[in-house]
């Protein structure tokens, strides 16, 4: 367990802390390619999906039968959108606006332009105050999965990864506006990408030390709903609002086409000599 609790922390670093990456699109260019940015977002939900339909889901139901599996999976799916329902969605919108209107030359006075810097930093830190309470399950979802194997650790950190690029974007382009600061606008969306790391941590102390596997394969199933609900309630609408509906849909497909190629090379890769179960 030891062993597998750094594999685990290892990833989850990785897909946390690619907020960081986000964040030097702010950073580095005062206009992030929102196109781009929606592609991969639908990117990185093609790879969600593939993850929670046809590994995750897939694997509980066989495992542990077709009710049970679905039990599961759709628990997950109504814990998730319990605590979507209390977390701010992420957005880029107050940002844009008013540079725009800045740029337009419709500041309205110092007092009004402090005002809209006020409510952009308010909005950036309620964003990353969201994103990391996100981030606690998809830390957990990491660590369920490297119990599994490596096979689902290393695809799950990878498509978190992605999704977590434009949510650091999300973070870091209100406070850059707001604050002026380079350093905070990236501290802070590195912050929020750390909550995930730390969902590895709480989870492998409040489970014991061995689940029984059909404790396990429950608890992965129910990550494959917490996975679905997240890649359709979030990151489907962003892609779309920024790539175009039907680029975005093109972007999903290929994503899937490339999760179903890793799951199978990982599998050639990975024997069970290395301790890990593929």
């Amino acid at each position: 367990m030891d062993s597998q609790m750094l594999v685990a922390l290892g990833l989850s670093l990785v897909g946390g802390l690619s907020t960081s990456l986000g964040a030097l699109f702010v950073v580095l260019s005062e206009t992030p390619n929102m196109k781009m940015l929606g592609l991969l977002q639908g990117f990185a939900a093609g790879l969600m999906l593939s993850i929670s339909f046809l590994d995750l889901a897939h694997n509980a139901i066989n495992s542990i039968g077709f009710l049970k599996g679905n039990l599961w999976f759709f628990g997950g799916v109504i814990f998730f959108a319990c605590i979507a329902k209390f977390i701010p969605e992420p957005t880029l919108g107050p940002s844009t606006d008013v540079k725009r209107r800045k740029k337009n030359g419709d500041e309205g006075g110092k007092d009004m332009a402090k005002k809209h810097r006020r409510q952009v930093l308010y909005s950036g830190i309620v964003t990353a105050i969201g994103i990391s309470l996100h981030n606690f399950p998809e830390g957990m979802a990491v660590f369920l999965g490297s119990i599994k194997g490596m096979r689902v650790g290393v695809n799950l950190a990878l498509a978190i990864a992605l999704h977590n690029i434009p949510e650091g974007v999300a973070v870091a382009l209100p406070i850059y506006f707001a604050t002026e600061s380079k350093w905070q606008a990236f501290k802070l969306a590195t912050l929020s990408g750390l909550a995930e790391p730390l969902g590895v941590i709480i989870v492998a102390y409040l489970f014991p030390s061995s689940l029984s596997p059909e404790i396990l394969e429950g608890l992965l199933g129910a990550v494959g709903g917490i996975m679905a609900f997240l890649t359709l309630h979030e990151m489907l609408p962003l892609a779309f609002d920024y790539a175009g509906q039907k680029q975005a849909v093109k972007a999903v497909f290929v994503g899937m086409a490339c999760m179903s190629a890793s799951l199978y090379f990982l599998e050639l890769s990975l024997p069970e000599s290395m301790g890990w179960s593929v």
